[in-house]
């Protein structure tokens, strides 16, 4: 599961929006996404038309009289779309948690057992760097910082990055920060100017996608709907549609490359070991194995030979190179009857020599 914070101290950047539509983009694309809303205001969970008495503060707290696991507050919003909801008594948990051990990772205790049940997990932080945030940031391995085009969100920015570098050095836990300009007026030659400073400052960590300043959002907003439910052709809708492919062709991309390197550590493997049958003829016996410096001359399961038309048969995969052997029959040791090459071991009997080409 790819855990994503959603994250910005600064109001009205589009953090939550951001949050909430990206998630059902994602969903779109057939991801099982989970959006939890860690905001005590609890704006995605009103803009989805969710208000629930339990919420993910009664799985954080420790002294809630609601306490429930997560799994009890999980709101289905549409096909593969979850929300875990916030209220008012998250605003509590800085102050419960104040003395707490281990009270930044209490949500990645959380998440952790479901880590299978989801392809992403967003989290919708509150606007301000207190424990909530870093709470989030501890959990997530990426971290998505929605900016406007202006001199002030990227001040917020800065000061993102820093608590981020704070969780590395104090937790031990790295995030990837990535940086979403949102909002952007196209009109507006300032904003341009703008972009262009981002880009400059954040550089690869920038998104190619830009989501436009787009009416549609927040009017579908005041009906307590995604952009996606409510205009599926609008421009916010192509915007936010764009950010999800381009989050997924990266995880795709990733993975892609995690299993050619897998594949070629299977074929490296593949191409150091040979197959050798070991086969005795001609002997009756009730046990057979074979033994030799290959696999410590252990009498196991793993060397033992089974009986196949009258013969004791047993195929190794070993490396190329000399080795030393005999057979186990029925507890007596020998040396291979068919292989003339033996040399004298140090009790004075003969060890079969196999030499393994490649």
């Amino acid at each position: 599961m790819e855990i994503i914070a959603i994250a910005n101290q600064k109001g009205g950047c589009g953090k939550t929006t951001t949050a909430t539509n990206l998630a059902a983009a994602l969903a779109l694309n057939n991801k099982k996404t989970l959006l939890v809303d860690l905001d005590p205001q609890a704006h995605a969970s009103l803009g989805l038309g969710v208000e629930k008495e339990i919420g993910i503060y009664d799985c954080l707290s420790k002294i809630s009289k609601n306490k429930c696991a997560l799994k009890d507050i999980i709101a289905n919003i549409s096909p593969n779309f979850d929300l875990a909801p916030s209220n008012i008594m998250l605003s509590t948990i800085d102050q419960e948690f104040s003395d707490e051990i281990g009270r930044e990772s209490r949500l990645f205790d959380i998440l952790k057992d479901f880590i299978n049940s989801y392809d992403f997990c967003l989290i919708d932080c509150p606007p301000n760097l207190g424990l909530l945030t870093v709470n989030a940031i501890r959990a997530a391995n990426k971290l998505i910082i929605p900016v406007e085009a202006s001199r002030f969100s990227l001040d917020g920015v800065k000061r993102l990055v820093e608590i981020a570098e704070l969780v590395r050095e104090r937790l031990n836990h790295s995030v990837e920060v990535r940086v979403l300009v949102n909002n952007f007026d196209s009109r507006l030659r300032h904003s341009f100017n703008i972009l262009n400073k981002i880009k400059e400052i954040f550089g690869a960590k920038c998104f190619n996608t830009i989501v436009h300043i787009n009416v549609k959002i927040k009017e579908a907003q005041s009906v307590s709907q995604t952009i996606f439910a409510f205009d599926k052709y609008s421009r916010g809708s192509k915007d936010y549609f764009s950010l999800s492919r381009e989050l997924i062709s990266k995880e795709e991309a990733i993975v892609e490359k995690i299993a050619q390197q897998m594949k070629k550590i299977v074929r490296k493997q593949t191409k150091e070991f040979l197959p050798v049958t070991f086969e005795l003829s001609g002997r009756e016996a009730t046990s057979v194995f074979v033994v030799g410096d290959f696999n410590n001359w252990a009498a196991d399961d793993n060397s033992r030979l089974t009986k196949d038309n009258g013969s004791w048969k047993r195929q190794l995969n070993l490396k190329p190179g000399s080795y030393k052997y005999r057979y186990v029959i029925d507890g007596k040791w020998t040396e291979d009857p068919a292989n003339p090459n033996t040399e004298k071991n140090p009790f004075g009997e003969l060890d079969s020599l196999l030499l393994v080409k490649e």
